[in-house]
């Protein structure tokens, strides 16, 4: 993607990533075997071409290898209290070191994600028990955006954002 293009995200898409939604990352093995795992925050270029998506390495070891061998990876953001949903795939995805401000970035998405929970009815304390990650084990999957699509139930799901 040249830098003078427009970014697939707007500012309220960047925000809506940015914000307490569940984040899954999938990756795909070579024999075609899919992988999944928990997002614990997500960050966004100033310039919104790119984002950072957090995740503890050791519940996410099959997504990372898969985006080392392929450089391919889907995220799909989703805000439980409205289902409201997007999803982005990249395919220059790459495996990165966190920033500075990383860890509490995570630890803020955890309290702010379980909290949103809590006020549908789930256990903040179980929400956080599956999402919190050692510091130590943080790293970051950074991509462009190349492709991504509304997947909010309706007559809207699928549609593609302008590519």
């Amino acid at each position: 993607m040249a830098r003078s293009e427009l970014p697939l995200l707007d500012d309220e898409l960047a925000d809506f990533v940015r914000g307490a939604v569940s984040i899954t990352l999938a990756g795909c093995h070579e024999s075609g075997v899919p992988h999944l795992a928990r997002g614990t925050g997500c960050r966004v270029a100033a310039d919104r071409h790119q984002l950072t998506v957090l995740l503890a390495a050791s519940a996410g070891a099959d997504v990372l290898a898969d985006v080392r061998s392929s450089g391919r990876v889907a995220v799909v953001f989703s805000l439980p209290q409205t289902h409201r949903t997007l999803q982005l795939k990249g395919d220059d995805a790459r495996v990165v070191s966190l920033d500075p401000g990383d860890p509490a970035l995570a630890a803020s998405y955890v309290d702010a994600f379980a909290n949103g929970l809590q006020a549908l009815g789930y256990s903040g304390a179980v929400i956080r028990s599956l999402l919190q990650a050692d510091p130590a084990d943080l790293v970051g999957i950074r991509f462009t955006p190349a492709s991504g699509s509304l997947q909010t139930p309706g007559p809207q799901a699928g549609q593609a954002l302008r590519s």
